[in-house]
């Protein structure tokens, strides 16, 4: 009923209804709606005037000294029908009341004259305060609010206001929005009045705040963006953003109003990287009609200075381009966004920052990649990047696990993305993964979205772990044992220097770890003597590297050959073979002949390193075939689990025992593929998930597969201890 009331100019404020009350005509009944009080008739014929801040003036024997509003007996509505709405007229009866009092009479479109007595006074009591009290009923603020419009809106166009009186109606209506903004009608009509006053005086009055998210109906971007037109500017980012929250046939969905910061961000840079300074829109001929709606129902049929401006606003062409933005931006902020609706979830809670689209990802430095980034740069700077895994995991803001499972891997590989940086182990590429109370290496820009590893890459991975492990043998790095085997990499041409830059990171990380042989031993024992021998020689090449074999060295070596399958007593024949392909070691001018003496310096002949390399690259393919994984492959014949692996051996049935071998070739499986491996067995997912974790737990006491809504990891390190 209220939108009928609107325009309706009657003094007695009330609308008529005739309603048929049954099926003959002369039976009607008659109801009565009114939605206010008849004005009271004064007798005051004192014009009207307005009372500017602080000047004072004396109302029931109470002073006022906040002025701002209109004084006396007669001051028309602008329709000519009605007395101004905000006047007050101390002529009228007045009853002194608390300003918290609210009568009936307080309705949509309330007015002085037509308050009652006890009302008034309540009014007079909010006015002669501080004017600030969230509590008070909405229709007092409202009456005072239509004075200050009338005077903006009427007055101040005709020049009765001058510009520091103008300034101060600017900020006392900013002042009530921010007081009584919590009612959505209040600080709608607050809004559209302060955007008129900065149309009206631009040069006097502006606020930034109303133009970050203008409303669908702003004057103010409207006029804006008619202006960028009119003067065949390009549409700036920051207007083009608005244009799409401002177009009435677009809405902006979800991740977008729930992100709307990270939302912002997003669109303004990709509309930057794709417009530049911006789209160009040629002037179109609709014209600009700065229409406003005043709150007051005095100030029917306002009319304000126009200017002779197109009208883009309403262009489809210009704001499709802004929607497939938009669009993008949309789809790119979904993850952060679903994340963000969990309960109790954060922006500053690690899993949110990694979500961050990577054309945002900078924004994540507010909440806490900043400091690790710190952290990051002074380890490479100092340390080469060895940093302790613990306090890797401190800038995770999470409690530190028991153990370094996928997930954990992930989410560190993730972070340190994330920020810009790559780290070995990487399970992705290194085939391996630290420990709890291990260590981790930092190296800067990292591999790169899209990094792909070569065949090289990873055959050099290979050697470099057999290299570390005999550089290591003795728990001490000899320098000529390092540099032999950074030069491998340096050396390699078919390396990129990402791929280059990643195998120093690893190798820093082998040699700081203590010796692994987990997976190697039992491939190894299952290689014939040829490539038994290009293992032995990777060996013995990389302890010959420091121009010396001490005894202490040789028993190591055969230690290592025990233990990697190979026969201990080739080691001395392998040493000498290789010893002699060379023609012997340089040894340094000041180096005895006796091996007990250390050389006094390191020197590597060159020719000496190009055979290591030539011998290393022999075999670099058949460790390559050997260590790199592969995609599983399931044969379903009954030679795919052996003579040994009957089910009272293995504990579990072949189909199972089938599905298992598969699943340990990957670190993670997507449901819909671990679906079709069972399909091709025969099998249910959840049953057969079940099964395997059941025949896990009686070997080892541990589940090997862990599901994690469409994803299912496969914990390694249960694998090796399931298969010994």
């Amino acid at each position: 009923m209220q939108s009928q009331t609107k325009n309706n100019p009657s003094t007695k404020n009330e609308i008529r209804l005739r309603v048929a009350t049954s099926n003959r005509d002369d039976e009607l009944a008659t109801f009565s709606i009114s939605y206010g009080y008849e004005e009271e008739k004064s007798k005051n014929k004192t014009p009207g005037k307005w009372v500017k801040y602080g000047e004072s003036i004396t109302i029931m024997g109470q002073v006022f000294n906040g002025g701002n509003f209109y004084f006396g007996g007669k001051l028309s509505s602008l329709d000519g029908y009605t007395t101004e709405a905000s006047l007050v007229d101390d002529s009228l009866k007045i009853e002194i009341s608390p300003s918290s009092y609210e009568g009936e009479s307080l309705g949509y479109w309330p007015k002085f004259i037509s308050l009652k007595p006890k009302e008034r006074g309540a009014f007079l009591s909010w006015l002669s305060g501080n004017r600030n009290d969230p509590d008070t009923p909405l229709g007092y603020v409202f009456i005072y609010f239509y004075g200050l419009e009338r005077r903006i809106t009427v007055d101040s166009i005709k020049q009765a206001v001058d510009d520091d009186e103008f300034k101060s109606l600017f900020d006392e209506v900013l002042r009530l929005k921010g007081i009584y903004g919590a009612s959505r009608s209040f600080s709608n009509y607050a809004t559209r009045l302060l955007e008129i006053m900065c149309l009206l005086r631009p040069h006097i009055v502006s606020n930034p705040a109303l133009e970050k998210i203008p409303q669908r109906d702003s004057l103010l971007f409207k006029y804006r963006l008619s202006t960028t037109v009119n003067d065949k500017k390009p549409i700036p980012a920051e207007l083009a953003l608005d244009w799409i929250r401002f177009f009435p046939d677009y809405n902006l969905k979800k991740p977008a109003r729930r992100c709307g910061y990270e939302f912002s961000q997003m669109f303004i840079r990709l509309y930057s990287k794709k417009y530049g300074d911006g789209i160009v829109v040629k002037p179109n001929k609709t014209r600009l009609r700065i229409e406003y709606h005043p709150a007051s129902s005095s100030l029917r049929g306002i009319s304000l200075p126009q200017q002779d401006l197109p009208d883009p606003s309403n262009l489809k062409g210009p704001v499709n381009k802004l929607i497939a933005i938009a669009e993008e931006c949309t789809a790119e902020l979904d993850a952060y966004s679903r994340y963000l609706a969990k309960p109790d979830a954060s922006q500053t809670d690690i899993e949110a920052v990694l979500l961050l689209p990577d054309e945002i990802s900078d924004l994540g430095d507010a909440l806490g990649l900043g400091e690790f980034k710190k952290w990051a740069d002074d380890a490479i700077s100092i340390k080469k990047g060895l940093v302790d895994v613990e306090e890797f995991w401190s800038y995770t803001k999470t409690p530190l696990p028991s153990k370094i499972n996928k997930k954990e891997a992930d989410l560190i590989q993730s972070l340190a993305q994330k920020a810009g940086y790559g780290i070995a182990p990487d399970t992705r590429y290194h085939h391996t993964k630290t420990s709890v109370d291990g260590k981790l290496v930092l190296f800067p820009e990292g591999h790169g979205k899209y990094f792909e590893p070569s065949k090289a890459y990873s055959e050099m991975g290979m050697v470099l772990r057999l290299g570390a492990m005999v550089a290591t043998i003795d728990s001490h790095v000899d320098q000529a044992e390092l540099n032999f085997l950074v030069q491998l990499i340096d050396h390699d041409t078919n390396l990129s220097p990402t791929e280059k830059q990643s195998l120093h990171a690893y190798l820093v990380w082998r040699l700081n770890t203590p010796s692994n042989i987990i997976g190697l031993k039992s491939r190894i024992e299952a290689l014939g003597k040829t490539e038994k021998k290009a293992v032995s020689r990777i060996l013995v090449g990389v302890a010959m590297a420091d121009g010396k074999i001490d005894p202490e060295e040789i028993k190591q070596l055969e230690k290592l050959y025990t233990l990697l399958g190979l026969d201990k007593t080739l080691v001395t024949g392998d040493i000498h073979g290789i010893s002699s392909s060379k023609d012997g070691l340089r040894r340094s001018s000041s180096q005895s002949e006796t091996t007990s003496s250390p050389p006094t310096s390191f020197q590597l002949d060159e020719s000496i390193l190009a055979i290591h390399e030539s011998e290393t690259k022999d075999v670099q393919g058949m460790l390559a075939s050997i260590f790199v994984e592969d995609e599983p492959i399931i044969e379903y014949d009954d030679s795919t689990t052996g003579s040994t692996n009957t089910e009272e051996e293995v504990g579990i049935d072949k189909q199972h025992y089938i599905l298992f071998e598969g699943l340990i070739r990957k670190d993670k499986w997507t449901r819909e593929e671990v679906e079709k491996l069972c399909r091709d067995l025969g099998l249910m997912v959840s049953g057969a998930l079940e099964t395997i974790n059941d025949w896990s737990f009686d070997k080892v006491d541990a589940a090997v597969l862990e599901e994690d809504g469409d994803a299912i990891y496969v914990d390694q390190e249960i694998v090796e201890e399931i298969e010994g």
